[in-house]
């Protein structure tokens, strides 16, 4: 007989509040922080001060040296209508630091970026109107399932219990510093998701701490594939094992190259809510956030995937601003949210 999950014993609002209406999400981090022309001696404070390696670039860092920053741009999200904010950690995994050589304060930065993020989401929560906050977990500039080396296929410069141990430490932060759920996100690699995954799973039977969780691919061309070569119906299956709360899709492309994989994965993961946070369309210089999308571009493509009832989850990625956030919150609000179907498979009448 198939059993039910644990009970959350945090985030167990979101599950509710998915049913009622759509939720919104935040917007870019790296577009805001650039926003503040901060320099080199902004990335670093008196233990730092002497660190060999320039470190201006390292936004993760910042929850350490500039957090009055970080705070400052959730709560402009907040105030934008975003009903989930998510921690400053794309890259605060010991792999991803080791370019910094600072690897060392991995779970240090998460468990900060989650007590910044938790400050300011618990200032502008209420009773009818919670804020939650999504510990993030980036992909790694390490890829598991491709070779480095075009001359041997065969090679890796990561494992996947290099990847675990370093998710699981990554984790561990963001569920000592107060996250309500976790965020698996802008996947390449599904291999580099599933060790994610892995650890979560086991940090959570071992706390007994029980999260939602959400898994988010990026689709990286008009070919419709993650760059491990998965279609977004391989992806979807080769996750869902996990039972995440949501799965969806976020950054590469622009909202109208994204729609035909959202809509594809609303029908393969027919039991599941679909999250969408893409790009404020391509790259763009000569713009203010350096993408083509204006909020009201934004907001407008948002509602009609919407209307069109492919939505659960909704906000931005790269090139996305409170405004865009504002915009999105506004035109999708007056729709109801995607319908979840009957799950696929039939549970057994009793134990055999």
């Amino acid at each position: 007989m198939t059993r039910p999950a644990p009970a959350y014993t945090r985030g167990a609002a979101l599950p509710a509040l998915l049913a009622q209406r759509i939720v919104i999400i935040d917007g870019a981090m790296g577009t805001m922080i650039q926003r503040y022309q901060l320099g080199e001696a902004d990335f670093r404070h008196a233990a730092l001060a002497d660190h060999p390696k320039d470190l201006k670039g390292d936004n993760d860092l910042l929850v350490l040296t500039r957090p009055d920053v970080i705070r400052e741009i959730h709560e402009q999200y907040l105030a934008a209508g975003a009903d989930i904010i998510e921690t400053n950690t794309f890259g605060a995994t010991s792999i991803a630091q080791e370019d910094y050589g600072l690897g060392h304060l991995a779970r240090e930065m998460n468990i900060a970026a989650a007590r910044v993020a938790r400050e300011a989401a618990d200032r502008y929560s209420s009773p009818d109107h919670p804020r939650l906050v999504a510990g993030a977990l980036g992909p790694t500039p390490r890829t598991a399932s491709i070779s480095p080396d075009v001359n041997d296929p065969g090679a890796r410069n990561i494992s996947f219990d290099q990847l675990r141990d370093s998710y699981r430490e990554q984790a561990e932060g963001l569920l000592e510093g107060g996250c309500d759920l976790f965020l698996v996100e802008t996947i390449f690699d599904t291999l580099n998701a599933k060790a994610a995954i892995f650890a979560l799973d086991e940090l959570m039977e071992a706390t007994g701490e029980r999260l939602p969780v959400i898994i988010s691919g990026t689709v990286t061309d008009a070919s419709g594939r993650i760059l491990s070569g998965q279609t977004v119906g391989a992806f979807w299956h080769s996750v869902r094992h996990a039972r995440p709360l949501a799965i969806g899709l976020n950054c590469a492309l622009g909202a109208t190259l994204m729609r035909p994989y959202i809509e594809e994965l609303g029908r393969v993961a027919g039991d599941t809510f679909v999250s969408c946070y893409p790009n404020a369309g391509l790259p763009n210089p000569m713009s203010d956030t350096g993408f083509d999308e204006t909020p009201e571009v934004t907001g407008g493509l948002m509602e009609e995937f919407a209307k069109a009832g492919f939505l659960n989850i909704v906000g931005g990625c790269c090139g996305t601003t409170p405004a865009h956030i504002a915009a999105i919150a506004q035109r999708v609000g007056r729709y109801q949210p995607r319908a979840l179907a009957s799950r696929p498979f039939s549970r057994l009448v009793a134990e055999a």
